[in-house]
């Protein structure tokens, strides 16, 4: 468990982003100058809140050094996006502009390693990791309850390139944290998911777990909120992290996992909406 220090930046010129960096050197065996790999946090749907931030110092403390922009900075009604009242619509090509923005600050922050980098995005940004690593080499996307609904595989101005093509162009490995009660995503979602990767020859591990809603990550929404799903799924992401960004890791081999645990009589009609 590494201490943490907390920043503000801005990338582009305009677009802040919180940091959360393990303390230089603070535990005594830390190596002089060491560089942190990163992790470029995504937020949900509602914008730049608490919860984002706690999942950045979280990445921090693993030693991580996260970068967790605020994305959606030129909304009009800050107050409003934050509650869920109102929502902004950020485009593929938009996403791929700002993660670059992202990116390129990470030159000045002296203890990044830019050359391992994953970005995590959820819900609503569950997309846009797979869109940057398909135009950019990264080291590794995580999506959580994002990426698969029916939607996401449509073409239109705010995704004017397929899905699958995006997929079929990912050079990283691929984690994917799901959830059995999700009123958006369905199970057969995710294996269009896990299919289409599987087709196109991308390492992935993709987990569906049990009685886990929309949002089960967010500690901030208690009805929402799974505490020994979150548990196991940070696990199973810190030991998939650690594995792909270290320094040797050997993208010639390809690695494909798939876990769900599914009720029997599963039926995605009965999901509903938690708060």
């Amino acid at each position: 468990m590494h201490e943490v220090e907390t920043s503000i930046i801005t990338c582009g010129g305009e677009m802040p982003a919180f940091v959360a960096a393990p303390r230089a050197n603070a535990k005594s065996n830390a190596k002089p100058n060491a560089k942190s790999p990163v992790v470029i946090v995504m937020h949900e749907r509602y914008g730049l809140v608490r919860h984002t931030r706690d999942i950045a110092v979280r990445f921090a403390r693993d030693g991580y050094l996260a970068v967790a922009p605020d994305f959606f900075f030129k909304h009009p009604d800050r107050d409003a996006l934050h509650r869920g009242d109102s929502s902004y619509e950020m485009s593929d090509d938009e996403a791929v502009v700002r993660l670059t923005e992202v990116v390129d600050a990470l030159a000045s922050i002296s203890g990044a390693d830019s050359g391992r980098i994953a970005v995590m995005g959820v819900c609503q940004t569950g997309r846009h990791p797979l869109v940057l690593a398909a135009s950019r080499p990264i080291a590794a996307v995580l999506v959580w309850y994002g990426a698969a609904q029916p939607r996401e595989w449509a073409v239109n101005n705010k995704y004017p390139r397929p899905l699958e093509d995006i997929i079929a162009a990912v050079g990283c490995p691929v984690l994917g944290m799901f959830g059995e009660t999700d009123h958006l995503i369905s199970i057969g979602d995710v294996r269009r998911f896990r299919d289409c990767l599987e087709r196109h020859g991308k390492s992935f591990r993709i987990h569906v777990y049990r009685d886990a809603p929309h949002g089960w990550l967010n500690d901030t929404m208690p009805g929402r909120h799974r505490p020994t799903q979150a548990q196991a799924a940070w696990t199973v992401q810190s030991t998939f992290l650690k594995q792909a960004l270290a320094p040797d890791y050997d993208r010639s081999i390809i690695t494909q996992h798939y876990e769900a645990d599914i009720a029997a009589n599963y039926n995605f009609s009965r999901n509903v909406r938690l708060e």
